[in-house]
């Protein structure tokens, strides 16, 4: 009512506007005309009605159809999403229920297309999927089998398996390996090991299906205990030594530079050398420098490069604890050897702290152990007559803890005695440490005249009085012999190569810390002089008086059997002469 009333509310200028025409057009027919135009105006208001209801009805379906829409996004990504995990779920549905497919390992090809496989020890021919190049595929290869024993796709190489040793090489990339409880058998080698060098005693990864060793391992046993090297030292870095160097050098390089000459005098070279003598007094050292010596002198010879092997054998380490590892590791050593020499290679074999390893038998050290290595040892060297290129060099510092046997003529027939430097050596191997690049302190240059070799010579003049004098301060120990006899021993008696390198890397630090304090540069004469005395402070309290004659050998004394040690260092010079009486023949 109230829009009706609107409406008639704005139809009044319409009115008045058909009065003015029924006016212009006569009255007769204005009543009439004007009850049709208000019918016509309702019917209009009604459809205007109808249609804006209409319109909201429209608008009102809008909505709806836009938010029918969105749901209906939704609902197809929704199923798209549920159509892929089908997909998925129907996917792992064919994998598991697919049946297993086999591991193959590739062995060789036919001429008919189809190849050999390995399939748990059972050698099969089996197809080849065209997708697969049959010439890419490589022996020990790992090829999958589908249910009907088809290769149908390539793999890798199977790096899992059993440790082997080798034994032998065989023609045609086969060798003889030693398994588990030294059996022994015939396995082909794989494509990988086609361009390694494989020698005896590698340990070769060894896969028990197929038969094929399929990798070279880092390291073998043997080559734990054994350092194949060419030492970087020269007869340069050793002093004091020159006469022994002449000797080894003798017996060592001649054979190898010069063997028509041998041959020409029929003169064998030796089999072996011992260096032998107190620890720390260049045995290692003089060994080392044979071994880069050679090398360096047959690439002179040659013109060309000659390479020569030095198998470092590390005594106590060969040592086992189970029957036979020991024996077993030293022919290792010496197979290895006689590998090199066979190539034109010179070997030097060094046992260093061979009595640790060959000790006299019967003795009942280590167990009775040597009572088997010692022969395993003296076979082996007997063997090396064969061979021209293979010397072997040994050192201890108890000689007379080794076997008879092997010092006699034939094996290591000559010993060298590496012994205590004197004043004139240890001058030589202070000269090796102090030279004259060194910064030195203006005081001491000052005094030589400015001149560094002056100022060198100066330090180490000083340095040997200072060690070698036989005063009251460097008395060490007073030993008794089994006659009664009494000597004093002085630091002088116990100086080594090692030792004159301690003293100097003391002096050298002491330098180094007055410049840390803000205090003068260079090396000091004082500096050696206090490192002396600190280096004899430490060895005070160090020998061994439990058993006086063992420490009386380690320590290069060969006089009378010892029965009694005693310490003099630190002690005044009344105490130093109140020495007890000892009963002799007997140890403490």
């Amino acid at each position: 009512m109230a829009e009706s009333r609107k409406h008639q509310g704005k139809s009044n200028p319409f009115r008045s506007t058909m009065k003015k025409l029924s006016g212009q057009f006569g009255n007769d027919h204005d009543e009439e005309t004007l009850k049709d135009f208000e019918r016509e105006r309702e019917k209009l208001l009604v459809q205007i009605s109808s249609m804006e209801q209409e319109l909201k009805e429209l608008r009102l379906s809008r909505t709806q159809l836009d938010q029918a829409f969105k749901q209906n996004e939704k609902l197809t990504a929704s199923l798209i999403e549920a159509k892929n995990q089908i997909g998925l779920l129907k996917q792992e549905i064919e994998k598991l229920t697919a049946p297993p497919a086999s591991y193959a390992i590739f062995s060789g090809t036919n001429e008919d297309g189809t190849v050999n496989v390995y399939v748990s020890g059972r050698k099969m021919k089996v197809n080849l999927h065209p997708s697969i190049a049959i010439t890419a595929l490589k022996k020990g290869q790992e090829l999958i089998l589908n249910e009907a024993l088809n290769a149908i796709e390539a793999c890798g190489f199977d790096l899992h398996g059993e440790v082997v040793r080798v034994k032998d090489l065989l023609e045609g990339m086969r060798a003889v390996v030693t398994l588990r409880g030294e059996e022994e058998r015939v396995v082909e080698l794989a494509e990988p090991l086609s361009n390694e060098h494989i020698s005896a005693g590698d340990h070769l990864l060894f896969d028990a299906r197929s038969g094929y060793v399929l990798e070279k391992l880092p390291k073998s046993e043997i080559e734990e205990v054994v350092l194949e090297e060419i030492p970087d030292v020269t007869y340069e870095n050793i002093g004091g030594l020159d006469e022994q160097i002449e000797l080894v050098r003798d017996a060592v390089e001649l054979p190898f530079l010069h063997p028509n000459l041998f041959s020409e005098h029929k003169l064998l070279p030796p089999k072996g050398v011992l260096l032998y003598g107190p620890p720390g007094c260049g045995k290692t050292l003089i060994a080392k420098a044979v071994a880069a010596s050679l090398a360096k002198k047959l690439e002179k010879r040659s013109g060309k490069e000659i390479r020569s092997f030095f198998l470092h054998v590390k005594g106590p380490e060969l040592l086992n604890k189970y029957v036979g590892e020991s024996e077993r590791q030293i022919r290792e050593v010496f197979k290895k050897a006689k590998e090199r020499a066979e190539a034109g290679h010179p070997v030097i074999i060094f046992f260093d702290e061979m009595d640790a390893l060959f000790r006299t038998r019967g003795t009942g050290v280590s167990s009775d152990m040597e009572a088997t290595i010692v022969p395993q040892f003296l076979s082996e060297i007997d063997g090396v007559e064969q061979l021209r290129n293979v010397i072997v060099i040994g050192a201890t510092n108890r000689q007379d803890l080794l076997d008879p046997a092997i010092l006699r003529a034939g094996r290591l027939d000559i010993k060298i005695k590496i012994e205590r430097p004197n004043k004139e050596a240890a001058t030589t191997i202070f000269q090796k440490y102090l030279t004259a690049d060194l910064p030195f302190h203006p005081e001491d240059l000052k005094q030589a005249g400015g001149d560094p070799a002056k100022a060198v010579a100066k330090i180490i003049y000083e340095a040997v009085e200072e060690m070698y004098s036989p005063r009251e301060e460097n008395k060490f120990l007073e030993v008794t012999y089994a006659n009664g006899e009494k000597e004093t021993l002085y630091f002088k008696d116990f100086s080594s190569g090692a030792m004159i390198e301690g003293i100097v890397s003391r002096a050298k630090k002491h330098a180094i810390k007055r410049v840390l304090n803000n205090e003068e540069k260079g090396l000091k004469c004082q500096d050696l002089i206090q490192a002396i005395q600190e280096e004899f402070k430490e060895n005070e309290d160090l020998p061994n008086t439990t058993n006086p004659d063992d420490w009386a050998k380690i320590a290069g004394r060969k006089s009378e059997k010892i029965i009694h040690v005693r310490t003099m260092a630190g002690r005044s010079a009344t105490e130093a002469h109140k020495i007890e009486t000892v009963a002799t023949g007997h140890y403490l």
